[in-house]
């Protein structure tokens, strides 16, 4: 699509530029028929691999996310490249960030922070800083990526990248956004030391950076990269950064350790100790442990449709699983496993699938030490302990 001309030329009028001139352009642009503001957007950095005619999208990462919010540079945004409503993402070039630019001349030596702003100027500083090196079999470029409605299914890559971003940043818990059909948007890729790679290329890439006097290490094949290459939440310790996707969605406060592993639209909603395996779509309450070797379903194998959550102040043994939803303040005995299905005794002799205990509070599951039955009891005063402060402090 073709590309507006904004309404401001550069040069000399630059420095006649006011506020209320920028608001009054944005005014402009929302006043137009068919305009609507998007539920999210963002200029980011994508690496595409050149092996095809149309390149494949190996990855988009946005240093400033927006969601309901800047209005203003969305507008302008939306303006320069042609864009009306819905969802839909724009390769931009250069020429159309230093006019992207124009409009923004008011904020540029104001003394504060806009984020946006230091955005563009970045993605336009890393466009221009391109050397080719070894990996001549993939292309960087800036995009910018309108969601129209969070409730709708991804479009692309790049949407699907800018909303496992706002997952991750906290900006949308788990499951407050569709991601329906993402594997099918996102293609494979060799996550390395030198970035993204196609796995058709990568060997052919070992040799020539080992020419160049560089290693090539591969940290994975997937479809979707580690959390901390493109968001690092704040207040939280991942001792581990593999087991951590992009997507994840951790609490301040949370604690993942080496063995802890956390899938994406799925994690905590406050202090956390992680140290088994929080599947896709599980979320966890603030103050719960999830203790070692513990694993929790997930809704991506074997077609299940259940979300499983943990409430506050929760413990999953060490080697415990669950299949059910926990309220608040519950306990599940290390090494038991607790699915849907598992026949459970309650304090009055009756017996019990676990399912229908699935999100009651107050519960301790537990077998017998005799007779092996699972048990469900009151957790009583004073419950498991909790986590420990000092550990959890931001």
């Amino acid at each position: 699509m073709r590309a507006r001309q904004l309404p401001f030329s550069r040069g000399a009028d630059d420095a006649r530029m006011s506020h209320d001139a920028f608001q009054q352009l944005v005014a402009t642009i929302e006043g137009r028929s068919g305009y609507t503001r998007p539920a999210a957007f963002a200029i980011g950095i994508a690496t595409f691999s050149g092996v095809a005619a149309t390149p494949r999208i190996l990855d988009t990462w946005y240093p400033t996310l927006n969601l309901g919010e800047n209005a203003g540079t969305a507008a302008l945004l939306a303006d320069l490249v042609g864009h009306q409503g819905g969802s839909r993402s724009y390769a931009l070039d250069g020429d159309l960030l230093e006019r992207l630019l124009v409009p923004f001349a008011p904020f540029f030596n104001d003394g504060k922070r806009h984020a946006n702003l230091e955005a563009i100027r970045g993605v336009r500083a890393a466009l221009r800083a391109q050397v080719a090196g070894p990996n001549v079999a993939s292309t960087r470029g800036v995009v910018a990526t309108f969601i129209g409605d969070l409730a709708l299914k991804p479009v692309d890559a790049h949407d699907v990248y800018l909303r496992l971003h706002l997952l991750s940043s906290r900006k949308v818990r788990p499951h407050g956004l569709n991601l329906e059909g993402i594997f099918g948007l996102l293609n494979n890729v060799c996550w390395t030391s030198q970035g993204p790679i196609d796995p058709e290329h990568v060997e052919q890439l070992r040799l020539a950076y080992r020419a160049a006097g560089t290693m090539l290490s591969v940290h994975g094949v997937d479809k979707f990269p580690r959390m901390t290459d493109y968001v690092v939440p704040a207040g939280v310790r991942i001792a581990d950064a593999d087991r951590v996707r992009l997507g994840a969605h951790l609490g301040e406060g949370t604690t993942v350790m080496h063995e802890g592993f956390c899938n994406f639209n799925a994690g905590t909603l406050g202090k956390a100790m992680v140290e088994g395996r929080i599947s896709a779509g599980v979320v966890v309450g603030n103050g719960s442990d999830i203790g070692g070797g513990a694993s929790i379903m997930g809704t991506l194998s074997g077609g299940g449709r259940q979300v499983i959550s943990i409430g506050e102040g929760c413990l999953l043994g060490a080697n415990a699983g669950l299949g059910i939803s926990l309220g608040n303040q519950c306990t599940v005995e290390s090494g038991l496993y607790l699915t849907a299905g598992t026949k459970v005794r309650l304090s009055d002799g009756s017996v019990v699938k676990a399912a229908t205990l699935s999100g009651q509070d107050g519960l301790v599951f537990r077998r017998h030490s005799q007779s092996g039955a699972v048990e469900a009891r009151a957790a009583g005063a004073g419950g498991w302990g909790g986590l420990n402060a000092a550990l959890h402090a931001p």
